[in-house]
């Protein structure tokens, strides 16, 4: 069905821009892996979005075709995380497949976000961490309260920070890092450039 309904077209196909690809039930169904297939041999490019490790799977795949892959982080907290993002991998597990997927040739960057209240004083530990594993780029993605994760987040005493937003742009620019913000025109165009 993938293969009849991608066709004829071009550009760049987003994995995982509302639901993980990279969910526990594609270990065992494989699902994603042959959704790269497809779009492989089609000669297509594709920026995978997850919050998991499980993309490692796929490397050999991901090595022969144009692609970009952001790994998630919300905060380097295992606890945070565990609050904020129950069931997801832990931000250590996702920082240790970044640091792997960069030394075996990926092309990955950063997805830090949403940026929330949570991570207001731990920005540069956020942002050190981030660029020990050796990305070269990062997008920021900035909470945007829909009505009822807002209405989550605020019982949780959870609010959006522009300050953070700030405060990461400017140390991840002085490091040397491409930041783009996440979602804006061409992103995917400016990630993919670097692959």
């Amino acid at each position: 069905r993938l293969s009849k309904e991608i066709g004829p077209l071009n550009g760049v196909i987003g994995i995982g821009t509302s639901t993980d690809p990279y969910q526990y039930a594609e270990k065992r169904f494989e699902l994603t892996r042959q959704c790269l297939e497809v779009i492989s041999h089609k000669g297509m490019s594709v920026n995978i979005m997850t919050k998991s490790d499980l993309f490692l799977r796929d490397s050999d795949l991901l090595s022969g075709m144009r692609h970009a892959i952001g790994v998630t982080i919300t905060h380097i907290d295992d606890a945070v995380s565990k609050r904020t993002e129950p069931g997801a991998p832990l931000p250590s597990v996702r920082l240790s497949a970044m640091k792997d997927a960069v030394d075996n040739g990926l092309a990955v960057y950063g997805l830090i976000g949403p940026i929330m209240s949570t991570v207001k004083g731990s920005e540069e530990s956020i942002v050190e961490a981030v660029i020990s594993t050796g990305v070269t780029a990062v997008c920021l993605d900035r909470l945007n309260m829909r009505p009822l994760l807002g209405e989550r987040l605020q019982r949780m005493g959870i609010s959006t920070s522009d300050d953070s937003v700030n405060r990461m742009r400017s140390l991840f620019v002085a490091a040397g890092l491409d930041v783009a913000d996440a979602f804006g025109e061409g992103w995917h165009e400016q990630l993919l450039s670097r692959a």
